[in-house]
C-alpha cells in the first residue's frame, strides 16, 4: 500500500485570522506538523489566546496581566522546538530560539542575556519591514519601471533657447509625441519580457570602502551605536558606483530602492518595538543545562549566575536595542529541557516562579514514529520523494516499509540513547544512501522501497548493539 502525500506544503495560518485564532484552531494547525503531545499544544494555544485577550482589556488592566510562561519537559526529539517554531509562524509573531548555554554570568567574556531581546527586536523589525514593503510593492514597481525606462530611453537634454516661431513649436511638439510613443512601446516590451536580454547601467551603493572592527568586553552584540551613521565619509556612506546588470535585475534593484523610499522608517521602528513587546516569543532551550543543584560548587555556581541574569529579563525589564527601548514584561517565554540529570526544582525559586505552566512531553512510541513518517505535511517521506523527483526518479514507500522503519527506530531508541524522531532522519538516510548516490544515472526509473529492503539495509546496524550507537 503506497502512501498518499499532500499535493502542497501549506505552512500558512489555514485561512484563520491570525489576531483572533481560538485555541482549538491553533491546535488544529499544529496537528498538521507535529504528532501527539496534546498537552503541550493545548498549553501554548491557551497562552496565545490569553495574549489576544489581554489586548482587549481596559487600559488600566492591560499592563497588569502577565504572560503565562511555559516550561516544557521531555527528552530530545519529541517536538519541543517544533511546537514553538510552528506556533510563531502560525501567529506571525517575532520568534527567537536561543540556547541557555550560550550565555555567561555577568563579568565573564561571552554573550549577555540582554542580547536575546536585541536579537528579537531585530527579527521584529525585519518582519514589519517586509510587511510594509509588500504594501508598497505595486507603487514601488511602477516607480522602478519609470526609472528603468529613463535608462533605456534617456531624456533629451534641453535645447538652447531659440526665437519663438510656429514651426519650431510644432517640431518640438512632434518630437515629444514621438518620444512618448517610443516610451510606451518600450513599456509594453518591458512588461512582456521582450527586453530581458538587454542590459543597463544602474547606480548602486559603493560597499568597497575599508572597514574596521571594534572589540568590547562583552562582544559586538552589546554595541548599539551605528558607526556608519557617525562617520559616513569613512565608511563610504552615500557614495554610488555604476554597475551593469540585465533588465530584470535592474527592475528588481530599482523596485527595492523605490520601496525603501516609500516606507516610513519611523513607523516601522515604532511598530517593530510594539510587535516585540506585545507578541514576541523567546524559546529558551536547554534550560536544564544551567540548573545547578543548591549548595553546589564549581561550575554550578556559574550556572546559577546565568539564571539570576536571565531572571530580570523574564520578570520584566527595559532593554536598550538599536530599535529603541524595549520592555520585556509581556514577551512570552517558552523554556524547554530534557532534565535527565537535573530537575525543574534545581532552578532558582525565583526563575521557577516565572514559568508557572509546566507540561511534560511523552517519549515517542513506534506508532508515533510511523505517524511522523506519514502524517505531517513536512514528513520525511514527502521530503525524500520530492528530492528524488528533482532527478526524475519516482520514489514510492510501501506501508510495510514505513512500519518497519518506525519499528527499527523505536528499537534503537530503546537500546541506546532515546533521541526521538531525530532517529528517523539518519535511518532514512541509510536506507536511501545507495539510491541518492545513483539517482542522477537512474532518471526515469520508478523505485518502490518495501519492508524487505528496509530490513536488509538496517539489519546489521540494528543487530550490532555497539555499532547502533553511531546511528544518531
Amino acid at each position: 500500500m503506497a502512501i498518499t502525500l499532500p499535493e502542497r506544503l501549506d505552512d500558512s495560518d489555514g485561512g484563520y485570522d491570525r489576531d483572533n485564532m481560538t485555541p482549538r484552531q491553533i491546535v488544529e494547525l499544529l496537528d498538521k506538523f507535529i504528532v501527539g503531545q496534546a498537552d503541550a499544544k493545548r498549553a501554548v494555544a491557551i497562552a496565545i489566546r490569553n495574549r489576544q485577550r489581554r489586548l482587549r482589556l481596559p487600559a488600566d488592566l492591560v499592563d497588569e496581566v502577565a504572560p503565562k510562561n511555559i516550561l516544557m519537559i521531555g527528552p530530545t526529539g519529541v517536538g519541543k522546538t517544533e511546537i514553538s517554531r510552528r506556533l510563531s509562524k502560525l501567529t506571525g509573531s517575532p520568534f527567537l530560539k536561543v540556547e541557555a548555554t550560550k550565555f555567561t554570568e555577568v563579568g565573564y567574556v561571552g554573550r549577555d542575556v540582554e542580547s536575546m531581546v536585541r536579537d528579537l527586536a531585530d527579527i521584529a523589525m525585519d518582519l514589519v519591514r517586509q510587511e510594509h514593503t509588500a504594501r508598497v510593492a505595486v507603487k514601488a514597481r511602477t516607480h522602478a519601471e519609470e526609472r528603468l525606462l529613463d535608462l533605456l530611453l534617456p531624456p533629451v537634454p534641453p535645447a538652447p533657447p531659440a526665437p519663438p516661431s510656429n514651426e519650431s513649436a510644432q517640431d518640438r511638439e512632434d518630437e515629444a509625441r514621438s518620444r512618448r510613443a517610443t516610451r510606451e512601446k518600450l513599456r509594453s516590451q518591458l512588461l512582456a519580457g521582450k527586453l530581458n536580454d538587454r542590459s543597463v547601467e544602474v547606480d548602486v551603493d559603493d560597499n568597497s570602502s575599508p572597514s574596521f572592527q571594534v572589540f568590547t568586553g562583552q562582544g559586538a552584540d552589546t554595541m548599539d551605536v551605528n558607526m556608519k551613521d557617525m562617520l559616513p565619509g569613512m565608511f563610504g556612506g552615500g557614495r554610488k558606483k555604476r554597475r551593469r546588470m540585465t533588465v530584470p535585475e535592474a527592475l528588481d534593484h530599482l523596485s527595492r530602492e523605490a520601496a525603501d523610499t516609500l516606507i516610513d522608517e519611523d513607523e516601522v521602528r515604532r511598530e517593530g518595538i510594539h510587535r516585540t513587546e506585545a507578541s514576541g516569543i523567546i524559546f529558551l532551550d536547554e534550560i536544564d543545562k544551567i540548573a545547578g543543584r543548591q549548595g553546589a560548587h564549581g561550575p554550578d555556581v556559574s550556572r546559577e549566575g546565568v539564571q539570576r541574569d536571565i531572571l530580570p529579563i523574564v520578570e520584566g525589564t527595559v532593554v536598550k536595542t538599536r530599535t529603541g527601548m524595549v520592555r520585556t514584561d509581556h514577551i512570552l517565554f517558552l523554556a524547554a529541557g530534557a532534565f535527565h540529570v537535573s530537575k525543574p526544582s534545581d532552578l532558582i525559586p525565583e526563575l521557577q516562579g516565572r514559568f508557572p505552566l509546566r507540561v511534560e512531553l511523552a517519549p515517542l512510541t513506534r506508532e508515533d514514529l510511523f505517524r511522523i513518517l506519514t502524517e505531517p505535511e513536512n514528513s520525511l517521506v514527502r521530503q525524500y520523494t520530492a528530492l528524488m523527483a528533482t532527478e526524475e526518479v519516482t520514489l514510492t514507500f510501501s506501508d510495510d516499509a514505513l512500519q518497519a522503519l518506525a519499528e527499527l527506530a523505536a528499537t534503537v531508541n530503546e537500546r541506546t540513547e532515546n533521541i526521538g524522531a531525530r532517529r528517523l532522519h539518519t535511518m532514512m538516510e541509510k536506507v536511501l544512501e545507495s539510491l541518492s548516490f545513483e539517482a542522477p544515472e537512474r532518471a526515469g526509473d520508478s523505485i518502490v522501497i518495501d519492508e524487505e529492503y528496509v530490513r536488509e539495509t538496517l539489519s546489521e546496524l540494528v543487530a550490532d548493539q555497539d555499532l547502533s550507537k553511531y546511528i544518531l
